[in-house]
Order: C-alpha cells, then structure tokens, then sequence
C-alpha cells in the first residue's frame, strides 16, 4: 500500500445526539440531521439501540439502498416479497429498495435483556436505478477479510474496498462504496486510502479517542459518538488516524465512502427520488398498491406481530 502523501482535511465534527425512531428504539443520527442533511451520495446514518419489544415494524422504501451492521445482539428482517433473515453480530445486509419495498426489522429477545446494537446507513440510488427490482445482499461476520498492521497495533476489517493489501468481496451494493471496521490500539496508526473524489466520513463507535490528520499539519482528536466529516479534493489520497500511547484502550471506528452523484435528491421518510413529483407519485404507488407496491396489500409481517403493546 502507498503512502498516503496529504491526509484528507476535516470539514467538520458534529455529535450524534440520541433521539426515538421507530417503536421504542433509540438512534444516534449524525447524517440526516440539521447539522447535516445528507452527504452525498449518503442519506443518512443512525447508530441504533434496540431493546427487546422495540423495534421497527412494517414500513416501505422507494429508491435508495440501506447497509446494516450489526455490532451486538441479532435482527430479524422479513419484507413482502418473502425474504427473511436474521442478522447475528458481526453482519451486514445491504437492502436495495429500487422500485419498492415494504419490510420490517425486530430485535432479537435477548435473554439477558440487553439491547440489539448496530448502524444503519441509507446510501442513494443513482437515477437510472431508482426503479430497479429491489434485493438484497447479507454478508457474514466469517466471510469479512481481516487485517492487522504488521506491528499488531490496527485490526481493520474490510467490509467493502482494499486495505493494506487485502480486499473485500465485491457486488454488494449498487453505489460504489467502500466500508471499513477499524480497532486501533495505544500506540497505533492507520493510513487508509480512499478513491479520489469520493466523499468520506469516519463514526467513532467506541473506546479511546483517536487523533486524525486534517490535511498535511494539523491533527483532530474526536471522541465517541461524533462524525467527522473528510474533504474530497482531488490531491487528497487517503485518511490518518492514531491513537495516543497513553490511551488505556483502543479507539475503534466505522470508515466510509462513497461514490458522489451528480442528481437532484428530494427525500420525504422512507422515499428518495429526484423530484416532488415523483415523491408524490410514491405516496400514491404506495396507498394504491400499485407500481412496484402490488404486494403491501394486506400483508403483514410475521416479525412485526411480536411488537409488544
């Protein structure tokens, strides 16, 4: 791997700040909020805690994808079309709406009754596939890659994209994205490149704070909870982060990028398109069980029935 030669410059930090979604589910939004509308091509990104009899029961979607991670706990999803599943931690789902979709996704009961943790990032869909087919994609905790810096001191899985020579599988998402788990020890640094042009953010899950490199000189030290958002010019090669040696753990964070897209995007709730109109036609499509939505027709999940009242 090359040297990244100017670390990206930090556009901003903001903080996660809790608030209730779904049925009794709590999330911590960083993208999607007034601070931060959206960053193309992503809509939007909760870190969210779902406790047993909480959760999010059948809703729709038109014209965007979603990438779940689950980091602790299980998720059940089941939608119209048939497809069910259970997320276990350490996997992912990426779910493309296209056209439409209605599903749901309930927290496992877990026995100690702790709570189903994970993030979940919504990511636009190009314009020419806003009305595809919808589908999905899981992607198993053992199928990962993983690497660790030669001096044993960052653990990087690689979810989508290349690091340090080790690359993911490929075709899980439609948009361009690259997805990286990173853990990086006291004493620890990671040099990661990401495609020129595409805009990047970094989502610090949990442990130490960890310090990254705004553009050549300067550095940033950025705690749990906050998005720091990367500039995306075109000599910017890649993003630098440590952890001081004084830390008493590690600092582990998400690192993300996506392909930018030159389109209009006009979002109300579950619908992304690119103009009022067709935000419009979805709510009609949707009501009326038409184009794309003939099979929400008195359906109901059987996840959704276990929502205790």
């Amino acid at each position: 791997m090359s040297r990244i030669t100017l670390p990206r410059r930090i556009l901003k930090t903001l903080l996660a700040k809790q608030q209730s979604e779904g049925a009794g589910a709590t999330v911590r939004r960083s993208i999607g909020t007034p601070s931060l509308r959206s960053l193309n091509p992503f809509l939007m990104l909760d870190h969210f805690s779902v406790s047993p009899g909480a959760g999010f029961p059948d809703h729709p979607h038109r014209g965007q994808e979603t990438i779940t991670y689950l980091l602790t706990g299980g998720m059940d999803h089941e939608d119209f079309a048939g497809n069910r599943g259970t997320l276990n931690p350490g996997d992912l789902q990426f779910m493309t709406a296209g056209k439409g979709i209605m599903h749901a996704e309930m927290p496992r009961q877990n026995p100690d009754g702790s709570p189903n943790i994970g993030l979940q990032l919504w990511v636009d869909l190009p314009k020419e596939l806003k009305y595809c087919e919808p589908r999905y994609r899981d992607l198993k905790a053992e199928e990962i890659p993983t690497v660790i810096t030669e001096d044993g001191k960052v653990k990087i899985k690689v979810i989508s994209g290349k690091s340090y020579g080790v690359e993911s599988l490929k075709d899980l998402a439609y948009t361009p994205v690259v997805f990286y788990d990173v853990e990086v020890q006291p004493g620890g640094k990671i040099e990661q490149e990401v495609p020129q042009g595409w805009q990047g953010f970094a989502y610090i899950l949990e442990g130490a704070d960890v310090t990254f490199s705004d553009g050549q000189q300067e550095e940033k030290k950025v705690s749990q909870w906050h998005n720091v958002v990367f500039g995306n010019g075109k000599e910017e090669d890649g993003v630098v982060a440590r952890v001081e040696e004084t830390e008493t753990k590690p600092g582990r964070f998400v690192l993300v990028a996506g392909q930018m897209m030159d389109q209009p995007v006009v979002q109300y709730g579950p619908f992304v398109l690119n103009s009022q109109e067709e935000v419009y036609q979805a709510f009609v499509d949707y009501q009326s069980h038409t184009n794309g939505f003939e099979r929400a027709k008195g359906w109901r999940s059987e996840i959704g029935k276990s929502m205790v009242h």
